[in-house]
């Protein structure tokens, strides 16, 4: 999954090495943290969040059976920052 991510994004953010992602794969549940630069999260999102439900789409599809989630995370939010 993670693969299929950074195949999606990489190619529309300008810091493609500030690409992160954690993922926790259940026995029925895929999730997802994508973390991308501050300046990229606006491109990911993309208009009215269609760039970002694309994805998860794909993501769900690609999941199969299992219930993938994908979720956008603002490291200025959590306090992460350096």
């Amino acid at each position: 999954m993670e693969t299929l991510i950074r195949h999606l994004v990489t190619p529309i953010v300008s810091h493609p090495d500030d690409i992160s992602l954690n993922t926790v794969d259940g026995e029925s549940v895929v999730m997802i943290e994508l973390k991308v630069h501050a300046d990229d999260k606006t491109t990911v999102e993309g208009e009215r969040g269609r760039t970002l439900r694309s994805i998860r789409n794909i993501l769900s599809a690609a999941a199969g059976s299992k219930k993938a989630s994908l979720d956008l995370v603002d490291e200025h939010a959590l306090g992460l920052e350096e």
